[in-house]
């Protein structure tokens, strides 16, 4: 009997500890990979990949300014001066800014799954732009992190040299980057930012990779004037939340003595140990509802937004 309680104990030792290295997450904070994630070699179908993508994040949020003309609020912010405009849709879209940060870390963990140390990305810049201004890709930063056997981390950043620009359609472009000299075990960091002039778009997100994914984030702030329907896939390992916010407009007036305001609408949805599955893709889609609004130029067809090769 003290044999197989011996053995009993053990078991349910063994399947906590399993079950406590799956609950396991990256660091979300960039710059420094974590012990888990040097250890880290995948999870039930997942062990045996090539590649794993650790973490992939998307931070979006508006920038408005003081100048910015809507009344399509609540009536808690009806006056005098714009009662017989309320409900009306005026958008000054000049004055209204996205601002998107993206961050990727990619674990490479066979001599075979180095090709996925290369991403594309998408953005848009139209050849005849008549609509707005196009996106622009700021402060594009790669590194790599390699450790030796003495557990010392080296870490090296990547040239623009090898970034290739080309053109999807009229109103697309790709970014091919590729990322040499990486072997098994080193740890791709990417990180860049988007700033688009279309604040009636949003960029698609995909959860899934051709590679299993440890945790895919996508955060979203929306001012409450712009009214959005909010596609969130339904799936088990990919949970959602929304709340409402405060965001603060940018102003230049030293004469008030508190910033505006406005109401928004928060979203996150996260999902963690998601594997690569051909038949059904997890993607966040968003389309814009208010009326009297253009419809942006959608993104290429079997396109998204951030691919790893």
């Amino acid at each position: 009997m003290n044999s197989y309680f011996r053995k009993l104990l053990l078991l349910v030792t063994f399947c906590a500890c399993g079950s406590m290295t799956y609950a396991q997450l990256p660091n979300e904070k960039w710059g420094k990979p974590s012990n888990m994630e040097w250890d880290f070699v995948g999870w039930g179908n997942a062990v045996g990949a090539d590649a794993i993508v650790l973490c992939k994040t998307m931070k979006a949020t508006y920038q408005l300014t003081d100048q910015v003309s809507n009344y399509n609020q609540s009536s808690s912010d009806i006056t005098v001066n714009n009662f017989t405009d309320f409900s009306k849709n005026d958008i000054d879209k000049s004055n209204i800014l996205v601002k998107y940060e993206f961050k990727l870390r990619t674990k490479i963990l066979k001599h075979s799954g180095a090709e996925h140390a290369n991403i594309d990305i998408t953005y848009f810049d139209a050849k005849n732009n008549r609509i707005s201004k196009n996106d622009d890709m700021l402060n594009l930063k790669i590194k790599v992190f390699t450790r030796n056997e003495k557990g010392k981390v080296e870490k090296r950043n990547v040239s623009t040299a090898s970034f290739v620009k080309e053109r999807v359609d009229e109103n697309y472009m790709v970014l091919h980057v590729v990322v040499p000299d990486v072997q098994p075990g080193s740890i791709i960091e990417y990180q860049y930012n988007i700033t688009s002039t279309r604040p009636t778009f949003l960029y698609d997100w995909v959860f899934q990779e051709c590679i299993p994914t440890v945790r895919s984030k996508c955060d979203i702030e929306i001012p409450a004037f712009l009214q959005f329907n909010m596609n969130v896939p339904i799936d088990k390992l990919i949970k959602s939340s929304v709340e409402a916010g405060r965001l603060a407009y940018d102003t230049n007036r030293p004469d008030l003595k508190k910033g505006k305001t406005c109401a928004t609408n928060h979203y996150q949805i996260v999902g963690d140990y998601i594997l690569p599955e051909d038949n059904r893709i997890a993607n966040l889609t968003s389309e814009i509802v208010t009326p009297n609004v253009p419809r942006p130029v959608p993104m290429p067809k079997g396109s998204t937004h951030l691919k790893i090769k």
